[in-house]
């Protein structure tokens, strides 16, 4: 079993959700970043989700975007992400990793050096935003054949028919996005993510996540009745963009991990 799905398993047990965080690689800094990376399991993170920084991230709010800026002018790159990966193995062999972003970057690393490079140091699945399921021979099938997941966006505007077309090849779990939006704005009802997970269901056997848009224990504890995963991003980065200095971006980011931890891990109990 993958590092995924040994998590989702050993959750299920529990009867917990997966608390799933997203921060952006080399925000406000490498080193900065890195600790905040370190730090994320022992606050209570199921899964890391790592952002690629792009300069055109357009499926992202403002936060996200701003997030990339910053990063980009600390001169983070693929390899420095991959690097990070690196460290972060170095002393956590257990955690599930995730690299998200967008194709751009892979492509200009060369996609067969990139899932080399990414399986060697640890990384256990992928979400490239703009790679459609008509496109999978450029990335999803060979890093699928590498034993890195491929893991499927779904929203509210994809309809049955699409949607056997978008799960047909995913792995790892599915990402429900539960606004049609970008990144950190706005937010779904309950009765609306009740009845698309329970559609999803219909779809497929995979753990399901539902992100964008949650900020806070409560709104976590809300989805984590619902749904086999809980992704906060922009609620974590916010405490980064509002820090005075490295330190508080630390403090700020894990300690609003555990308080989100906590609201999850407990909800069902």
């Amino acid at each position: 079993m993958s590092r995924l799905q040994i998590c989702f398993a050993q959750l299920k047990k529990q009867n917990q959700a997966a608390f799933i965080t997203f921060m952006t690689a080399g925000d406000p800094s490498y080193n900065t970043s890195l600790a905040i990376f370190k730090g994320l399991p022992a606050a209570g993170a199921d899964i890391i989700e790592l952002g690629m920084p792009f300069t055109d991230p357009m499926a992202d709010g403002p936060i996200i975007q701003l997030a990339n800026i910053r990063a980009l002018e600390a001169k983070q790159n693929l390899t420095k992400t991959l690097q990070m990966v690196k460290e972060f193995r170095k002393d956590n062999s257990n955690t599930p990793l995730i690299l998200m972003g967008y194709f751009n970057p892979i492509h200009k690393y060369g996609v067969p050096q990139f899932i080399a490079n990414a399986k060697a140091v640890g990384v256990d699945g992928l979400i490239i935003v703009d790679m459609p399921p008509e496109h999978n021979g450029e990335l999803c099938d060979p890093a699928q054949a590498a034993g890195i997941d491929f893991i499927r966006i779904t929203t509210p505007t994809t309809n049955d028919a699409r949607l056997k077309t978008v799960l047909n090849d995913s792995s790892g779990f599915v990402y429900y996005i539960s606004v049609a939006g970008v990144t950190g704005t706005g937010t779904a009802t309950l009765k609306h993510i009740e009845g698309a997970v329970t559609r999803l269901r219909q779809h497929t056997n995979l753990p399901i996540s539902v992100g964008f848009g949650i900020r806070t224990p409560k709104q976590a504890a809300d989805i984590a009745r619902l749904a086999d995963g809980v992704v906060v991003g922009s609620a974590l980065i916010d405490r980064i963009a509002t820090a005075k200095n490295d330190q508080q971006a630390i403090d700020g980011v894990l300690s609003l991990c555990l308080a989100l931890s906590d609201s999850i891990h407990n909800t069902r109990r």
